[in-house]
């Protein structure tokens, strides 16, 4: 079958097979950063934007993508222009082995989307990171880093980051 989608805003039209999950499907065509975990969406590390809700992208068909746009990590921004939540990630060294980091930004801006930024709470910040299974940090850098993403794109010097990426 045909999956047509809007992938980090570009159309794309991929082959699935029915039983295909979208974790597959995306890591297939090169989309590495979408990790694979437990299969079972209880990890998240497969998680993705559909139309912009975080999602398990390894409860979801490929054919249940179709007609939607998805995001994944390498979507959010590059080497060159990280993502503000990508950036601090880096920059407070929250990223150990890095397996469970692409999940947890993209949970960090699905909600700060919804939010529409500013700063957050840090029991908001461990709410989010909640269904992220992480065996490296401790929780403890991730949340802080979430915490400082959030103040970072409620400051109005930061406007337009968001179009950076």
């Amino acid at each position: 079958m045909n999956v047509e989608l809007t992938l980090n805003g570009e159309a794309v039209s991929w082959e699935s097979e029915p039983h295909e999950f979208l974790t597959e499907l995306l890591r297939r065509h090169g989309l590495i950063g979408t990790k694979r975990g437990c299969e079972s969406g209880d990890c998240g590390a497969c998680a993705v934007l559909l139309d912009g809700e975080e999602v398990p992208s390894c409860l979801v068909l490929a054919a249940q993508a179709h007609g939607h746009e998805v995001t994944t990590i390498e979507g959010l921004g590059s080497w060159e222009r990280p993502h503000p939540i990508q950036e601090a990630f880096v920059d407070g060294t929250a990223v150990q082995c890095g397996y469970c980091t692409p999940g947890m930004v993209i949970a960090a801006k699905a909600y700060l989307d919804r939010k529409g930024g500013g700063p957050l709470s840090e029991r908001e910040a461990r709410e989010l990171l909640a269904g992220h299974v992480c065996r490296c940090t401790g929780y403890v850098k991730p949340i802080a880093a979430v915490l400082r993403a959030a103040e970072a794109l409620g400051d109005p010097r930061s406007a337009g980051e968001e179009e950076r990426a």
